[in-house]
């Protein structure tokens, strides 16, 4: 089988193309800011990153001959995990977001793609929207504001099946807390095969990270929205773009934040060590939801890279669960695999609705 995948994101687009589950070929395509300041929206952005696909698929030679076309999921209504054939329904919604990402052009480019290739089919999986909560999860503290989950899905759900399978065992067979470390940080609570809680990592709850402010002291953020000081387009960078660790300390660049610290910066270790408490304190608050009945604590995202991070979160956190550290990401082969697990009837293909 062969498979075309494509992964928008904010400055870059991914693709990869793989002949069942070998790649033969992955490449980052970088946008400029310029590039992308010539865009009024992310939508606007279609033409111009399908485009830069197709380029580079004749770059490399490779001719428009695909089984599947897998495109990262976008931030449509909240469905079940799994893997979904592009409809005239999830296009609709995607173009109608309430939340605007890069990824909303995933599913877009796959159908226009796999539409002019014979016999070929569209997919997402597990976006970021998938929403497994148990029930009395979705009760907040006002009727007026229900809780809702954007999170890591795709990378999540595929280091949960890879952990199980090192241990010869299904992914619905254990209990698990997996925290994605990245420019977002989730959290969520694994039970045989369901997220059945997770933060939203985008714009309002958990952790803060290097660029989302995480959960915020409620009065006070009200007082900032009536302040007057700022648009409600500001505010909502403040919450999400330049939040966290970009606002505490300029960067969002862990490892340089390391190297401010073994320099001496004492401010720059104080916040930190305070993400990291922030981290150890969802891990624990998800071992409650598992009645502490935790198999594994599973840490993944590109921060996991770093010792600095991962020994201090392991001190707070390893009388849980064993902690077992996957670092960085490969959303690729977790879509191509995806897309194969589909063709081959190995994984159901739903239907959204």
């Amino acid at each position: 089988m062969k498979i075309l995948v494509i992964n928008p994101g904010s400055t870059s687009t991914k693709i990869a193309v793989y002949e069942d589950e070998r790649p033969i070929l992955v490449r980052n395509i970088r946008h400029s800011v310029d590039e992308l300041a010539a865009f009024h929206s992310v939508a606007d952005q279609f033409e111009f990153r399908k485009s830069l696909v197709l380029s580079q698929l004749e770059k490399e030679g490779i001719a428009l001959q695909f089984d599947a076309v897998i495109g990262r999921g976008g931030l449509v209504k909240p469905i079940p995990g799994g893997v979904y054939e592009v409809n005239d329904a999830m296009k609709n919604d995607t173009v109608h977001a309430m939340r605007t990402h890069a990824c909303n052009l995933g599913g877009l480019i796959a159908d226009e793609l796999a539409k002019a290739i014979p016999g070929c089919r569209a997919f997402i999986a597990d976006p970021g929207v998938v929403d497994e909560l148990d029930d009395v999860a979705r009760i907040s503290g006002s009727p007026l504001m229900p809780r809702i989950t954007i999170w890591h899905a795709l990378n999540q759900k595929a280091i949960a099946r890879r952990f199980a399978a090192e241990r010869r065992c299904r992914y619905e067979d254990l209990n698990l807390i997996i925290c994605h470390l990245g420019g977002g940080i989730s959290i969520a609570a694994h039970q045989h095969g369901r997220a059945i809680d997770a933060n939203n990592a985008l714009d309002g709850e958990g952790p803060f990270s290097p660029e989302r402010a995480g959960t915020l002291p409620a009065g006070q953020l009200i007082d900032l929205c009536f302040s007057g000081t700022l648009t409600k387009d500001e505010l909502k960078k403040r919450i999400s773009g330049r939040a966290g660790l970009t606002a505490h300390l300029g960067t969002t660049d862990v490892p340089a934040i390391i190297k401010q610290i073994e320099a001496g910066d004492t401010h720059a270790e104080l916040v930190l060590n305070a993400m990291i408490y922030n981290i150890a304190k969802g891990i624990g608050a998800a071992a409650t939801v598992l009645y502490g009945k935790v198999d594994a604590i599973l840490l993944t995202g590109g921060i996991a890279h770093n010792e600095y991070v991962v020994s201090r979160l392991k001190e707070r956190v390893s009388f849980l669960a064993p902690v077992h550290v996957y670092p960085g990401e490969d959303e690729m082969e977790a879509l191509a695999l995806n897309a194969l697990g589909a063709l081959r009837n190995e994984l159901p293909v739903l239907t959204y609705e």
